[in-house]
Order: structure tokens, then sequence, then C-alpha cells
């Protein structure tokens, strides 16, 4: 055992089953809450009066997938949500009235997935949505009548890899990928896109510089803008005489969250998240209040809606060492109200803190990580564990994604197990400005590696990880650093669990979705390009497939049989290979899944599996499976004895 007896296990269904709530939001009106919350144990939209919360009444009743994205429609007639099929990213829009109950599908189109490109406050009945129903990869720009259903085409979307909108539900810019890997941006006028681009990014700034949308009356457009910088800043532009003004910016991190004003669209407060997140007010008044509730409430704050008229808030806080919440906020009274608690159960849970940490790379840069202990094995709270323990390398997706600071359920049931759990940053992660990014840039497998191994070293050294107990695991971009680590760096790792993570580099890029094409310039200059000898040279000598004979310690997989981003012969190619090799592994598939578990019962299910597994290559505890497996979808297409 590696944690007192006096701990008690955290149920799985308790970390990583539906919440009571989630996604509480007020209805620009005022008038009506939503959230989500399980009906028949699925997740599914739910109403009441913001005058009473008992009087609450489920608007769908999906049966299988759960809902995970919605708002609300401007004129709080009608909420919108999307929903796709068994996890291949189809996405279509529905529309529940709130009068009738109608649940209605807006875009019945077979292998379509429709984005949002304009909501607009003065034309609420209304939107644009982009459908990629004429042509896979390009979406084209149609307003959609709300009420209706009827759908006009504004624009062709060929060529260009995104648009946006003003208030109006005017298109002004259209945004078209250069040889550079980066974006041309385009004034839209009259429905006419102009010859010549206003704006542009380089590779080096694509990810970093994007414009964050207009103010309602159109006359200012908000970047968030790396350009001559480093790290992103908050910028406006006048759209009539071009002036830019820079409203914020810090050179630790990007400025990554940007509120506005409901009725205007003028940007109020922003946040910068380098260790975690900071809020700081462009508005007085806001700014006050932001720091108010900051006061009020225990853990990390941000204002999830606000009513049109600013007067009603949601308000969602972050207690780390708890579930989070959401509160209602009247900005009159300053009444502050429990409008729920997400999971309950989890109150007096023996919940850890999360530590965020600076690791120093081996070339200097610095790697922004996030530790945490098993609940009684550092008395002394210094961050440090009275003795060494088994550890798990938990890998962020992506890889152009971050770790932040926050409950984190995944950290929370392995520090349970008995477990120091570290989640790092490495370069190429996104939010700390655009060296940073780059620095990962054809170095898939080498230095990103490196910066992994970095940071098990600096565990190592200072008493946090005992070196022969590491585990290494993650899903999608940290599949493949699961994959990496037990082919490249074999004696690492004491076992590792990859979940939808690419085997062959040269296979994932000839199946990227349709739709992500006009990018590919930017995956081939971060990657390697296929298309030239040394291109190809590299995207194979970093493919965990073609190293697989190096692998001698277990190993786990998990894999969605239809995701769209991760094939599933990306996780079938290294098996097989494994196979012919007689090298033991551990295969589970989910037919009904795409990129990640999105059903609870099947997300549990792998986590008995996946902890079970740890238990018996590391020491720490687990919880019997019971019935787990045998209540989801999970196929074990071979299984190491």
């Amino acid at each position: 055992m590696t944690q007192a007896p006096e701990v008690p296990l955290i149920e799985r269904a308790k970390l990583f089953g539906n919440p009571v709530k989630a996604q509480g939001r007020i209805s620009p009106d005022g008038r009506w809450l939503s959230w989500l919350a399980p009906r028949d144990g699925v997740m599914n939209l739910w109403l009441a009066p913001a005058s009473g919360a008992g009087d609450a009444r489920p608007m769908t009743a999906e049966k299988a997938r759960p809902i995970s994205q919605y708002l609300w429609a401007a004129d709080s007639r009608a909420l919108l949500y999307v929903q796709d099929k068994a996890g291949d990213e189809n996405f279509l829009l529905y529309r529940v009235d709130i009068e009738s109950g109608a649940d209605t599908c807006l875009t019945p189109f077979e292998n379509t997935r429709v984005v949002i490109v304009g909501t607009s406050v003065t034309k609420r009945d209304r939107i644009l949505v982009g459908l990629n129903n004429r042509d896979p990869q390009w979406h084209d720009v149609h307003e959609l009548d709300l009420a209706t259903g009827a759908l006009t085409e504004i624009m062709r979307g060929d060529g260009f890899a995104g648009f946006l909108a003003d208030d109006s539900l005017t298109l002004r810019i259209a945004v078209r990928p250069n040889a550079d890997g980066g974006m041309d941006f385009f004034r839209v006028d009259g429905g006419a896109v102009a010859a010549e681009p206003f704006a542009a990014t380089t590779l080096d700034d694509a990810l970093t510089t994007q414009p964050a949308g207009f103010t309602t009356d159109g006359g200012t457009l908000y970047w968030i803008d790396s350009r001559g910088r480093n790290t992103a800043a908050l910028v406006a532009e006048d759209m009539p005489t071009g002036k830019r003004t820079v409203l914020a910016e810090d050179s630790r991190a990007d400025i990554g969250h940007v509120l506005t004003h409901p009725s205007t669209g003028i940007a109020e407060a922003y946040a910068v998240d380098y260790l975690t997140k900071e809020w700081v007010g462009l508005d007085q008044a806001i700014g006050a209040t932001l720091e108010r509730l900051k006061q009020l409430l225990s853990g990390d704050v941000e204002v999830s809606s606000r009513t049109e008229d600013d007067r009603k808030w949601t308000v969602a806080v972050d207690p780390i060492t708890g579930p989070p919440a959401v509160y209602l906020y009247d900005r009159d009274t300053e009444a502050l109200d429990l409008f729920y608690i997400s999971r309950p159960e989890l109150e007096h849970a023996p919940l850890v803190p999360m530590r965020p940490v600076e690791i120093a790379a081996r070339d200097g840069l610095t790697l922004i990580s996030y530790l945490s202990l098993p609940y009684v094995s550092d008395v002394k709270r210094s961050g440090i564990p009275d003795a060494p323990l088994p550890m798990v390398l938990l890998v962020h997706g992506g890889p152009w994604a971050r770790d932040r600071h926050g409950y984190n359920p995944y950290h929370q049931w392995l520090a349970n197990r008995g477990y120091a759990v570290l989640s790092v940053n490495f370069r190429g992660s996104t939010g700390f400005g655009k060296s940073f990014i780059s620095a990962g840039d054809l170095q898939w497998g080498a230095k990103m590696h490196d910066d992994l191994l970095d940071a098990v070293a600096w565990a190592i050294d200072r008493g946090i990880a005992q070196a022969d107990r590491i585990a290494i695991m993650g899903g999608s971009y940290g599949g493949y650093a699961t994959l990496a680590g037990l082919t490249f760096t074999p004696d690492v790792f004491a076992c590792g669990v990859d979940i939808v993570g690419p085997s062959n580099l040269e296979t994932l890029l000839q199946t990227i979705p349709p739709y992500w094409k006009p990018l590919i310039e930017q995956f081939h200059q971060r990657m390697g390009n296929p298309e030239t000898a040394d291109g190809l040279r590299l995207l194979r000598d970093r493919s965990p497939l073609h190293k697989a004979d190096r692998i001698r310690r277990p190993l786990l997989i998990g894999q969605g049989a239809n995701d769209p981003r991760v094939k599933q012969a990306e996780s079938d190619q290294i098996v097989s290979a494994m196979k012919e090799r007689n090298i033991p592994v551990s295969y589970v598939l989910f037919p009904d899944e795409g990129h990640g578990f999105a059903r609870p019962e099947n997300n549990i299910a792998f986590n008995a599996i996946a902890e079970e597994f740890l238990a018996a290559n590391l020491g720490g505890r687990f919880e019997p499976p019971g019935e787990t497996i045998a209540a989801s979808t999970a196929q074990f297409l071979t299984q190491a004895r």
C-alpha cells in the first residue's frame, strides 16, 4: 500500500460519472435558468424559471450520447445545442423551443459538421452557420432563421478556413491559409472578398493571432495578437481608420480570455493564465466586481453568463480541492446565491491540492507544470512527499493545447490511488507565447519528449518519484507521447496507458478530417512534410510504430472506433506490430466512441481497467471493477496475461 488505510478510496463513479448539474446559465432576458443534468442516466438540457429552480423540467431526451455543448438564442425563446453520432464529430445543430418544448434539428444533413459563424444581440431570431454538406473540406456560410429553420446561403467557403461577422450578421472578414503556414485576413464588403489581405500571419503567429470579435456597432475589431511581440496581447483595431491600440499584454503568457459587455461587445476584462488564471479589469466597475467575487468565493472565479441588461450573472467557482460550483449573482443587491454544486458527493472527499511548479528544461526553457500528491503523503504540505512515490506522468493532448490549474478528476483519481501526478506543458503547448510553441516545431518525439524526460528527472531528483515506478499516460498527443516513451526510451517508464494516440505520423497526416485540410501546411511545417524526402524520413523516424520491437514494458491502449482525428488504424497498427513480435499488449475498443470516451459508462470502464493495470505495475490501490466493464461497450481485442 502506498497510502495510509484511513484515506478512503474515492469511487470512480463519483469522479467520472454524470455530475448533478453542469454548464449552468441564465437566459439573456433573465427569466430562465438552464443547465445540463442526467435524464435516465444521460446528460440532457434542463430549464427552470429564474424565480424558482425547483420548477425544473427536462427539455431534451437523448437516450445514449450526452449533450456536451449548448447556448441560448439571443431572443431567449430557444436553447441551441449540437450533437454528433457515436463520436464521429459530425455535429448537427438542434433547437429546443422554450414554450412548446419542440426539439428540432436545424441542419438535417448526413456527414455534415456545423460551425457557428456569427450570433447577434440585435438580430435575435437568426444566426450564421457554416455547413460542409456541399464539400466536406469547406464550410459554406448560411443565414439560419431560428424560428422556421430556413437556410439562406451567404457565401461559399471554397478556399477559406473561416469567416468573421459583425452583430448585424454581415460578413466582414474572410480567412485564407497561406503558403507561409499562417493566415491571410481579407475584408469582405457587400459580399465581395477584397483582392488583397489587410492583415496576415506567418507560421510563428498562426496559433497566437486571431480576431476575437467586433463591438456591437461594428466599429472596433478586437484581436488576440502576437505580431511584433512574443506573447499575445489584446489589441483593439478601429475599423474605419485602421488604428490599433494595445489594451493588455503580459510578458509571461498570452491574453487568453476576454470578458465583453453582453449588449455593446466592449471588452471589460481579460485573463492571463501563467501558473494560475488571473482576471484584470479594463472597466473599473467590472474590475471591482471581479475582485469582490474573488473575496467572496474560495477558488478560481469565472463569469459564465450575463443577462442582456447585465444585472444578473452566473459565476462559476473552482475551489480545486472541492467540486466546482455555480452561483447566481445580482449586481444590484450584490446577493450571491448558490445555484448548484456540480458533484456534492465529493464535498467531503479527501481531495488534494494541485501545485503549479516551474521546471527547467535542459536547454533553459521553463515548463509550467502541475503536481498533485496523495492526501497524507506530504504531512508538512511542502509539495514534496515524505517519501518518494510511484508517479503517473499525465500528458495532455493537442499537442497545441495546455494543462491548467484547477479541479482535475484525473489528478484527484490517481492521487487518491497513491500516485504522485505530474502534468507538464512541454514545448509546443499553447498559452506561453509563440516562441514556446515554435520551439516544438518538428520536435514530436524529440525535444518535446525530452521535456517530459526532464520533468521526470526533476521529480526523481526532488524525492517526489520513485525512478523504477513511473507510468506515462495520456490521450491523443498524450497517447502518442506514451507510445514514444515506451519505444524511444524503453527503460524510463514502468508502463504506459495510451488513449486514442497515433502510432504512425505518416498515416495520421493522410487521414485527418477533410475540414482540417486547409490547415495542412501548418501540420507539415510543425510535424514534418511527407511530400518531401526529408520530411517523410522525419515522420517515419518519429513514429513509434517503426520502433515497436523496442517495447518491453506493459502497455494498455484504449480506442474509439469512430474517431475522425486519430483513426482506429493507428491503434490497430501498433497492436499488430507487437503481436507479430510476441510482445504482450492490452487493447480495448469502444465501438460507440470517437476521439475519447464521452459516455460516462465507457469512461468509467476504461478507467477501471487502467487503474487495475497501474496497480499491477506501480503498486498503487485500485477499486475493483465490479460490473462497470459489463455495463459499457468495451471490447478487449487483445489482453496481456
